[in-house]
């Protein structure tokens, strides 16, 4: 088998390391910086550098790119592919990449999925990149319909390698506004959290919770700035649940009210057991 990457970042970094832990699989990687591609090569998590003459030798071409990146890589590569060759991109939010590549895939005749590997952590670039970081990991995708199982079996099984523990399907639009709340909103109000005046006298008054909240504070800016607007309605929903919702723990400390700030509090901790169990 041989695979081509598009985007060896962290996530496309991890993704050739990890199908290169596999005997028999060719990795082929390309990066808007040169000296990654040949950094990854010497790194041994590709064979050598993807060219537009070695695409049509590829079973699978993921694409670890920002959205509007996909399509415009998309938009030139499709006519140079080969109809067997599957693509499936990995970026953060799907209802753009999908409605600009979808027909792209139908016009060309190869087959293309939506995809987003949720694993990651709050570094970013090829040196951090690691070939287990998606052991276990979920997998999200996007097909063009749900009635094609010959295309979602083949997809996971050339996935495989990558040691990925769950595949879910499903639509563009249901997994956009599932991210805003799961992921976009966790880096928002950790990255809006830390700007707190006492954040810079932290030191010593700081444990687990400190550090789970503001982890994701440590962010790639122009990256999570350009998914935020792609993903604006979704994240702007959440956004101002969350300032409704911390309206009334405020009013109820104002009032010094402890009954309804004790059921302020009991009602998140019963909705957390509900959602994520004990």
């Amino acid at each position: 088998m041989t695979v081509g990457i598009i985007g060896l970042g962290l996530i496309g970094g991890s993704l050739a390391k990890a199908f290169r832990r596999t005997a028999g699989i060719t990795v082929l990687g390309w990066d808007t910086d040169s000296s990654i591609v040949e950094f990854a090569e010497i790194a041994q998590a590709i064979h050598g550098p993807l060219t537009d003459e070695r695409l049509k030798e590829l079973d699978l071409l993921l694409l670890a790119t920002y959205p509007e990146a996909v399509v415009a890589h998309m938009e030139r590569l499709a006519p140079l592919l080969d109809k067997d060759t599957m693509v499936i991109d990995c970026a953060g939010t799907k209802e753009k990449v999908c409605s600009g590549v979808f027909p792209l895939a139908e016009q060309y005749g190869f087959p293309f999925l939506g995809g987003h590997p949720m694993a990651g952590t709050h570094y970013s670039g090829f040196k951090y990149s690691r070939a287990d970081l998606f052991d276990g990991a979920p997998m999200v995708i996007v097909p063009p319909n749900f009635d094609d199982i010959r295309l979602l079996d083949k997809a996971k099984r050339l996935l495989e390698p990558v040691g990925f523990g769950r595949i879910s399907i499903t639509t563009a639009r249901e997994h956009d506004q599932r991210i805003a709340f799961t992921s976009q909103m966790a880096h928002v109000v950790s990255n809006a959290y830390i700007k707190s005046p006492t954040a810079r006298s932290h030191d010593g008054f700081s444990a687990g919770s400190y550090k789970d909240l503001t982890r994701v504070a440590w962010l790639n800016p122009a990256m999570w700035a350009e998914l935020f607007l792609e993903n604006k309605e979704n994240l702007l929903f959440e956004l101002d649940t969350l300032i409704q919702n911390l309206e009334q723990y405020k009013k109820a400390m104002e009032a010094e009210d402890f009954e309804a700030l004790r059921q302020l509090l009991d009602e998140g901790r019963r909705i957390k057991e509900e959602v994520d169990g004990q």
